[in-house]
């Protein structure tokens, strides 16, 4: 037995293993970093900065004059809180379908949980044809709705199953427990089990947030009222036309580029990500490898 004061030796091997594998990541973190870091530096550079391609990962000539104008611009912050709605209201009830139904798939007392299990990764596995969904979708009157845009991303097979393996392996003893003590079902499920899943709660939800944060093919498919842009949609719009921002930007006497708030318009949209994540990393980290592993 080793006393309390003793020093655990790391081989060399190990110290190098890890060293390596952490350089690794640190590069990689890094590689990643550049783009944003490029974006960001472009969007606070001045206008003569950007004509002349003068701008790497440090702002030239600081100014605020892209943000100002962007942040001035109306449709841009329309389309901001319809994706944020979008995404809000999408996490919730993505949360309670999931939640209704991966525990009952969990159990092996439910008689279907193996046919309905088919049924769910036979959707992964064969996707639906563009043009039959298309035609549903319009079918179902959705064509120009908001609801388009939450409805259609509610349910995936792939975070069911990430759901069902972490209620897989939730521990028996504990739901007999409250059995025993007359809980029901619902009780068993919303009293004791899910206050113990905030991981796989917090991972499954940041899946279907960036997913509904991000989408852009269901707006381009089901959406032709500029009104009801969401933000991707929206800054594919500026990115792709310009129209005033073009003519404002290149004959007006102002002190921005198109390059520049094409930059502040893509930091737009990433920002609320990256606000979001590190207070569910710890969470995520969790839920995501024993939501994946266990089952």
């Amino acid at each position: 037995m080793k006393n309390k004061g003793s020093v655990i030796k790391v081989s060399s091997n190990d110290f190098w293993y890890s060293f390596s594998i952490t350089a690794v990541l640190v590069l990689f973190g890094i590689v990643s970093l550049i783009p944003l870091v490029s974006e960001l530096a472009l969007s606070f550079s001045s206008k003569a900065a950007s004509d002349m391609n003068a701008v790497t990962l440090w702002p030239v000539d600081f100014t605020l004059e892209s943000w100002k104008y962007m942040l001035s611009q109306m449709t841009l912050w329309r389309s901001f809180f319809i994706s944020a709605t979008s995404t809000v209201i999408g996490v919730a009830l993505s949360l309670v379908i999931n939640v209704l139904m991966a525990y009952p798939l969990a159990k092996n007392d439910f008689p279907l949980h193996k046919v309905l299990m088919l049924f769910v990764v036979f959707t992964m596995i064969f996707k639906a044809p563009t043009v039959p969904y298309y035609l549903q979708i319009v079918r179902l009157g959705l064509r120009d709705d908001y609801w388009v845009m939450v409805l259609p991303h509610i349910l995936t097979a792939y975070n069911l199953i990430v759901m069902r393996s972490f209620f897989h392996a939730f521990p028996a003893d504990i739901e007999e427990a409250a059995a025993i003590d007359g809980c029901g079902k619902f009780r068993t499920l919303f009293r004791i089990v899910l206050p113990s899943s905030k991981p796989v709660l917090m991972t499954v939800g940041l899946y279907y947030g960036v997913t509904l944060w991000n989408q852009y093919q269901t707006p381009l498919m089901f959406i032709s009222d500029t009104k009801l842009f969401p933000l991707q949609r929206e800054i594919q719009r500026i990115l792709s036309s310009g129209g005033d921002m073009v003519a404002i930007a290149k004959y007006a006497d102002v002190n921005y580029t198109t390059a520049t708030l094409s930059a502040v318009v893509v930091i737009f949209a990433i920002l609320p990500v990256l606000v979001v994540y590190p207070f569910i990393q710890k969470h995520f980290t969790k839920g995501a490898m024993v939501g994946s592993v266990k089952g």
